[in-house]
């Protein structure tokens, strides 16, 4: 609960958006999750831990009700994380943007995920719209149809054939030889 960083958003056109404290031996990125702290506070012992990209995500669905939800500050989801967020729950929805990048943002938490599957632990995915981010889409729709969307998120096991089956003709039996050949070494993972 005590700070060990600051982080800033620029409002308006410039650059950097984002500017954080640097790293140092209390704060690295790749450990820490925004939020964490709070969403353990307001929900003593979660079923399920949301996880956005950024903190002012985190603000705004906790600032509507959203409780249990992180943030990783902009980083891609690290082993570090998953430790931390298995610690505390035993179901991890990621939710990104719809968008190429948050698309691939997605596998690749996909792919750290893999290897932390077991013992019940469950991770699903939540792909927005385009356009579309946590805070924009919690504001639209409000906080328990947001809510809802990620209590019917995808099991990881239907994201990662709905991703790969995008690579193959999945009509054919050579397609679902090729989705085979692909699906294998990620199975193997687990």
């Amino acid at each position: 609960g005590r700070t060990i960083a600051f982080g800033g958003r620029i409002i308006g056109a410039g650059e950097p958006k984002y500017l954080n404290s640097p790293e140092t031996p209390v704060f690295h990125k790749g450990r820490e999750l925004y939020g964490l702290y709070d969403a353990r506070r307001a929900v003593r012992h979660p079923e399920r831990l949301l996880v956005v990209e950024g903190y002012m995500d985190v603000v705004s669905l906790a600032a509507r009700g959203v409780r249990n939800v992180v943030g990783t500050l902009g980083t891609a989801t690290t082993p570090d994380h998953l430790r931390r967020l298995f610690g505390t729950a035993r179901e991890v929805v990621f939710c990104f943007d719809g968008e190429r990048a948050g698309r691939e943002a997605a596998w690749r938490a996909m792919q750290v995920a893999l290897p932390a599957l077991h013992d019940g632990r469950q991770v699903r995915f939540l792909l927005l719209p385009d356009g579309e981010d946590p805070d924009s889409l919690v504001r639209r729709i409000g906080p328990e149809a947001f809510t809802a969307l990620v209590a019917d998120s995808l099991p990881l096991s239907a994201f990662m054939l709905d991703t790969l089956g995008r690579e193959v003709d999945v009509a054919t039996p050579d397609g679902k030889a090729r989705l085979a050949a692909l699906a294998r070494p990620l199975v193997a993972q687990l």
